[in-house]
């Protein structure tokens, strides 16, 4: 295939902003262009490599050519940087789509990009770590914390460390519904944060050897996920580094002793020598060694 570099730019811009039009203006043409030189790239595919709805989405051989033009943006603009060029650090920095989950996002994964050094724009996806490689795999973004030791294809894998989660409720919320042990487990209302979280479920299970199905509140927030259990809407698997004191203030106690799960977390990203993915791996890395176990 003859991929041309303005093709390939085309097509990033309009998955990644969503429409032809939006992407003509982040490139600074007409969306004539964008559809021109989309159609240019599928002929030399052989392939649709778009779906023209709105938002655009990527087909499954548009994703194969949609890694590679994330990489080549990737990799042009550490060069840029290298070679000097400031209209390209001011006017365009590089932008790096991440995948993180939305616990480690709410306490420590901020503070650490903000050690990132200048020129790198982050596109943060919230997604849980249990499911962020389906987004590296697929091309959406260039690194992720994710619970997978396992490296995706294409991707180097390095440990981090673990967040630990505890069964907490509010005192008076324990008092009412855990005063007879864990058979309550399928009567208690819990709380969790989408129906892809499976924490307090395995919690559960643990606890009471079959599939119980209590009320349950769906709170997809990490600090509204907190208030909803501090507030005794229902008790909630909560990591240690949310917490803030509560437990030693009063405001929380762990239902079931001292029991607790850790959540392992990695950090994967694509195999690139790429400046900028190594400046956020390095932060990210200090960071987990600051606040994971």
């Amino acid at each position: 295939m003859d991929l041309q570099l303005d093709q390939l730019r085309a097509l990033n811009a309009a998955v990644t902003e969503g429409t032809f039009e939006a992407a003509a203006r982040r490139l600074n043409v007409t969306p004539s262009a964008i559809s021109q030189r989309i159609k240019a790239l599928e002929d030399a595919a052989g392939r649709i490599l778009l779906q023209r709805t709105k938002p655009v989405r990527a087909t499954e051989s548009g994703l194969a050519v949609l890694r590679l033009a994330r990489q080549i943006e990737l990799l042009s603009g550490d060069a840029a940087r290298e070679l000097g060029d400031a209209h390209r650090r001011a006017d365009r920095p590089v932008r790096v789509p991440i995948a993180v989950n939305a616990d480690s996002l709410e306490t420590w994964v901020m503070p650490a990009l903000g050690r990132v050094p200048a020129g790198v724009c982050f596109e943060i996806h919230r997604e849980d770590e249990e499911h962020t490689t389906r987004l590296l795999r697929d091309g959406t973004v260039m690194a992720a914390i994710t619970s997978t030791a396992q490296p995706v294809q294409g991707c180097r894998v390095e440990k981090l460390g673990a967040m630990r989660y505890r069964p907490m409720a509010s005192p008076d919320f324990a008092e009412t519904w855990f005063g007879d042990g864990a058979q309550a487990y399928a009567h208690a209302p819990v709380v969790l944060f989408d129906r892809k979280d499976d924490l307090q479920d395995r919690h559960m299970r643990r606890r009471t050897y079959r599939p119980v199905d209590p009320p349950r509140h769906y709170v997809p927030s990490s600090a509204s996920f907190g208030a909803a259990v501090r507030l005794g809407l229902g008790w909630g698997m909560m990591p240690d580094l949310q917490m803030e004191g509560d437990e030693a203030a009063g405001r929380l106690v762990n239902i079931d002793g001292d029991s607790f799960i850790d959540v392992p977390l990695y950090w994967q990203q694509w195999k690139l020598d790429s400046p900028a993915l190594t400046a956020i791996a390095t932060a990210i890395a200090a960071a987990a060694a600051e606040s994971l176990r």
